[in-house]
């Protein structure tokens, strides 16, 4: 076989391997969410099935009150991902198309925050939002802590980095030819922004929000540590609560986990194409 043709082969067959372990775990969490909690207790997980029942899915959308995490991760995420955009196209186009002496290093500096693991500020986070006070309209506790406001700032944080380089590699780009002309024609650096360079950057936007709506909904490091109530918690660290409260039935929480995970399938499979797209966004230039 030529060098080409085998590492053809190669590179297929190491995709397939790749599916075989990433498909897996999601086909036996469903083998056991469709298996009675009594069959498997009886013969154990790994074994043939006698029945296959959707009881499972049901009792964990009842029992969970899972519609009303659902809403609390709608809360959260919407937002989140707007304010995100926002704030990260506002800045990108400062850095990318304003010419000024410290827009690179201002860029370096703003998105070196990412390579900060959460981890390691998490203790002074969690003083700092004890200390900062909201109104008893914003936040029931009267501070950061507890707040949906608080569980989307950290996120708006966290995620504001890494959009901002994203974007501001997309939009040099584009043809600094459209600014100069609208200069002459009077336009303002919001109108230029808001109405010539935004629209541009839709595709851009769209594989960010979706990108952005999987990493903020999937969130459970920060939702189980700035969350001390449980009925304000999303729907990922919620499970954590399910668990808590049915520890034997493992069948229903795997059930109760495939549903939580029906929403960013959906995004996925509706936004597909931006959604692989974004991966390779303002790789070309910058």
């Amino acid at each position: 076989m030529k060098p080409s043709r085998l590492g053809s082969v190669a590179a297929q067959a190491f995709m397939l391997v790749m599916l075989a372990l990433w498909v897996t775990p999601v086909l036996f969490a469903l083998y056991v969410a469709l298996r009675p909690i009594a069959e498997t207790n009886e013969h154990g997980y790994v074994s043939l099935p006698r029945s296959l029942t959707l009881a499972n899915f049901q009792a964990a959308w009842t029992q969970s009150d899972m519609w009303h995490f659902f809403l609390n991760s709608l809360v959260i995420t919407v937002p989140a991902v707007l304010l995100t955009l926002l704030l990260a196209a506002s800045f990108a186009y400062v850095v990318s198309r304003l010419r000024f002496r410290f827009n690179i290093p201002l860029l370096i500096l703003f998105t070196a925050g990412n390579l900060l693991p959460q981890q390691v500020i998490i203790t002074p986070l969690f003083r700092l939002y004890l200390a900062i006070p909201l109104p008893h309209w914003v936040s029931e506790s009267g501070l950061m802590y507890n707040s949906y406001l608080g569980l989307i700032a950290i996120n708006v944080a966290f995620q504001l980095g890494f959009c901002v380089f994203v974007l501001s590699n997309y939009m040099r780009t584009l043809p600094k030819e459209l600014d100069e002309a609208a200069v002459v024609d009077g336009a303002t650096v919001w109108t230029r922004f808001w109405r010539l360079t935004l629209p541009l950057c839709r595709p851009a936007l769209a594989a960010l929000a979706t990108l952005l709506t999987t990493w903020i909904y999937n969130d459970f490091f920060w939702a189980i540590t700035l969350i001390s109530t449980g009925d304000k918690r999303p729907v990922t660290s919620a499970l954590a609560n399910l668990q808590g409260q049915f520890v034997a039935n493992q069948n229903m929480i795997a059930a109760a986990a495939l549903i939580a995970a029906i929403p960013t399938l959906i995004v996925y499979v509706a936004l597909q194409k931006q959604f692989i797209a974004g991966l390779a966004l303002g790789s070309t230039k910058g």
